[in-house]
């Protein structure tokens, strides 16, 4: 059974039509921030619907729940489309990670022990293993190497908005990382220098590799012209 068969009967419990919501959330989001789906593209609930072989409704419900994640907006009446980007755009999203990030890190650090340290080192282990390799599984470890770093910080609250900035800026390397030169960076050695300074409890050097990592990717897209400026 596919989704559209589980969306179209009636008599499937409604925890099932959550499911393929989900489903088609994912799937959208992926699709947003990888660019497959470009900045300002419309966003057809017809097209889509074929594309993910599911219902319109759980369409229409993933595309409602991306517009809080601000990945997607809303059209006035006429529908939605991909968010656009922009060099104020991404200045902003890039301010408040560094902001927040270096509170959460700072915290993490201070509360840091045995069990972090072991969740840390493997993180990056597994990050290690796929930095040659791109997609899903990549964001998926990369992710979780950056998001346990900032983990022990125990607010709830602020881990969950690092992660929201985490993938706003996801669609913005990947404008970088599809532009000449981006590869010249060593991004592997960022990630090894981040992890060194953190298992050493040297707060003000991973504040520092942590937030020069981020500024970098800002750097390079600002130098190049690749965003607009509205």
């Amino acid at each position: 059974m596919n989704l559209s068969d589980v969306v179209s009967d009636q008599s499937i419990p409604s925890t099932q039509m959550v499911s393929a919501t989900q489903m088609a959330y994912s799937a959208i989001r992926q699709m947003i921030v990888m660019g497959d789906l470009p900045p300002g593209k419309k966003l057809k609930i017809e097209s889509i619907k074929e594309l993910l072989q599911t219902g319109a409704s759980p369409v229409r419900e993933a595309l409602s729940l991306l517009t809080s994640d601000q990945l997607v907006e809303r059209i006035d009446q006429r529908g939605f489309r991909c968010a656009p980007v922009s060099a104020q755009n991404f200045a902003e999203i890039l301010k408040l990670r560094c902001a927040l990030e270096d509170m959460a890190l700072r915290q993490s650090l201070a509360n840091a022990d045995d069990a972090w340290e072991e969740r840390l080192v493997l993180a990056h282990h597994r990050l290690t293993r796929m930095e040659t390799q791109s997609g899903n599984q990549f964001e998926a470890v990369h992710k979780a190497f950056h998001m346990t770093l900032l983990e022990n910080c125990a607010s709830p609250i602020l881990m969950r908005y690092c992660s929201q900035l985490y993938d706003l800026n996801v669609r913005y390397r990947y404008l970088a990382g599809h532009a000449l030169g981006y590869d010249q960076r060593d991004v592997n050695g960022e990630h090894r220098n981040i992890l060194t300074a953190a298992i050493a409890r040297d707060v003000e050097k991973s504040a520092q590799t942590l937030l020069q990592h981020y500024q970098k990717t800002g750097a390079f897209l600002t130098r190049t012209g690749l965003l607009p400026a509205v």
